[in-house]
């Protein structure tokens, strides 16, 4: 049976063992990273939430990279966005973060809601999952500019590996939409309140972003915590399949859960198509923030991180204004790197794939890129790293990517590039922490 014949099963599956769960969950956990049930008496924000032993993980996450063009007046004033995220770990319980940090008034949400989709790329959802979140015991939420707000905790059995459906209803004007624009999976709008539509029928607008929500965490026995990882375009997995979960944080996700030889965590991508070390783009905020002024927020602010894997450099070299001294985008990644260990959290980087070929190259970029992959391979930049440039380049023209492995724009990968990648990490680079500097 393949993936995608199996999930109509699965989703049948999901009915019949979420009513059954209903009978055995009563209360709510909400510390994350913690491995305890809800003290007796408790009153939970959502009572639909479970008394459940598990941990708080990130289950999916996508970095807010800037304002959506086109609506910096009205936003998504009355329709209902409902955004299809791909869970590489599954839970008993569901909350999701919502963002404005590039509004520029208060965004306001009216209804929301969290499903299980019936099946993979759609806006259907699974019977018996679909689900009402709440604010603080509230349906509805203000998210000032800038700012963003995490939902209550409700109990919805999520397997591994599947679609859940987040949908927000915004009745009124909000400006400028926060939105992640590379998100290789489609997304629906509906006109009005379809917020709680089972169906999916009313959901005809289609669109490759993601807006609003940035990270879904699950209470889960599956993992113990989460790996975060911060990259660019290459991470973002631009030119994977779309609807396929090719990115290569998806397989490193899948070797995790399933094998044996690494520990049992999550992994949630932070990438930006673009993204820098060093340089963020235009605006207050800065739209694509760099690597150093997102860390707090991006790989600090997610649920129960246990170790930080960094793929970025490539973009301060090939963007203008081209970076040529390898010496500064080696101190920014030692920057990330203390930025970590102020939190213990260990670092694993990469070496910078080669891009020959591509219409940005030039002798003097390829030396710096070579200098700044010779500096990573001392040792003396993260606490360990994959190498990527000599998994993926060509053994005769080292300069480039194997031909294979190029999604033919030479310098992405395709799926089986995506796939080498994560092939070559090794898992267990990720065990141990680092200590903590204050």
């Amino acid at each position: 049976m393949t993936k995608r014949h199996g999930y109509a099963l699965l989703a049948a599956i999901v009915a019949v063992i979420v009513a059954i769960s209903a009978a055995i969950y009563v209360g709510v956990a909400a510390d994350d990273g913690a491995r305890t049930p809800v003290a007796d008496g408790r009153t939970p924000h959502n009572s639909a939430a479970p008394a459940s032993v598990g941990t708080w993980v990130g289950a999916w996450s996508a970095s807010p990279a800037g304002p959506e063009p086109g609506t910096e007046v009205n936003g998504m004033a009355g329709r209902s966005v409902r955004n299809v995220v791909h869970v590489g770990v599954g839970g008993t319980a569901v909350r999701i973060t919502l963002s404005n940090l590039f509004g520029q008034q208060p965004l306001s949400i009216t209804h929301a809601s969290v499903a299980v989709a019936a099946t993979a790329n759609n806006a259907a959802a699974a019977t018996d999952t679909m689900r009402r979140l709440t604010f603080g015991g509230r349906p509805s939420v203000l998210v000032p500019p800038g700012q963003q707000v995490i939902s209550d905790a409700v109990r919805l059995l999520i397997p591994h590996d599947s679609d859940v459906l987040v949908t927000t209803y915004t009745p009124t004007p909000s400006g400028p939409v926060t939105y992640h624009p590379h998100a290789r999976q489609i997304s629906y709008t509906a006109e009005g309140d379809r917020t709680e539509d089972v169906s999916g029928v009313p959901y005809t607008g289609q669109t490759p972003y993601w807006r609003y929500v940035t990270a879904l965490d699950v209470l889960s026995n599956e993992s113990d915590g989460t790996v975060v990882v911060l990259g660019d375009s290459l991470t973002d997995g631009v030119t994977s399949t779309v609807g396929e979960n090719r990115r290569w944080t998806d397989v490193l996700g899948d070797r995790l859960r399933s094998g044996s030889d690494g520990p049992r965590y999550s992994v949630v991508n932070e990438g930006i198509s673009g993204n820098r070390v060093l340089t963020s783009g235009l605006g207050r905020p800065a739209e694509n923030p760099s690597g150093l002024v997102r860390f707090d927020r991006d790989v600090l602010g997610r649920t129960n991180v246990k170790a930080v894997v960094v793929v970025l450099g490539v973009n301060d070299i090939l963007r203008t204004p081209h970076e040529t001294d390898a010496a500064r985008i080696t101190a920014g990644l030692r920057g990330l790197k203390r930025l970590a260990h102020a939190r213990g959290l260990r670092v694993v980087g990469a070496t910078l794939m080669p891009f020959h070929g591509h219409r940005g190259y030039r002798s003097d970029l390829e030396k710096t890129r070579q200098a700044v992959n010779a500096e990573i391979r001392s040792g003396k930049v993260f606490d360990a790293y994959a190498d990527f440039d000599k998994a993926l380049r060509d053994p005769y023209n080292p300069r480039r990517l194997l031909s294979r492995y190029d999604s033919g724009d030479h310098l992405h990968p395709s799926d089986e590039g995506y796939e080498r990648m994560a092939e070559v990490f090794d898992l267990n680079d990720l065990k141990g922490t680092a200590p903590a500097q204050l």
